[in-house]
């Protein structure tokens, strides 16, 4: 991987840790996956969380070093678009099933739990659709994803579970 430092210990739980386990990695993460925001100001702009632009930038330059993402080279006064690795793409189950722990185990809303819901109940075929989905939007590898995408369908229910009863 790419930036070189000698891990705490040999475990693999401890590996992926020290990669992507911190809150904000895994927010930002989230939110390229789930939302396609793959530029600065949109994910700190969109962020529900609220992270703070010098958090952002270093977590961005870290995923970047460990290779989850990818950052396009741009001229000055361009704006840099990030994209999804390979390794990143094949969180999409680790999303489920943290998600899946969520809604059991945490206080969550409606909007913002239904993805969750919607992971857990198309289980490994639906997650294997949408990483065939990623693969074909940030490698440029793969069919083209099915109408209405994954992505489509999860940003469908969030909208209509956030809507006012």
């Amino acid at each position: 991987m790419g930036e070189a430092h000698e891990p705490r210990s040999g475990c693999p739980i401890n590996a992926a840790i020290e990669v992507f386990g911190d809150r904000w990695s895994l927010l930002v993460l989230r939110d390229i996956v789930f939302a396609d925001r793959r530029y600065f100001r949109e994910l700190q702009a969109n962020s529900i969380e609220g992270i703070a632009s010098n958090i952002l930038a270093d977590r961005l330059k870290r995923l970047v070093e460990t290779e989850l993402l990818t950052r396009d080279d741009v001229r000055p006064g361009q704006r840099a678009r990030y994209s999804l690795t390979e390794p990143a793409i094949q969180l999409v189950p680790v999303f489920a099933q943290l998600g899946s722990w969520g809604l059991r185990h945490r206080p969550t809303s409606p909007a913002l739990r239904i993805r969750a819901e919607l992971l857990e109940a198309g289980g490994p075929a639906l997650w294997e659709e949408f990483m065939d989905e990623l693969r074909h939007a940030h490698l440029g590898s793969g069919p083209p994803p099915r109408s209405p995408s994954v992505r489509e369908r999860l940003a469908a229910a969030y909208l209509a579970a956030a809507e006012p009863a």
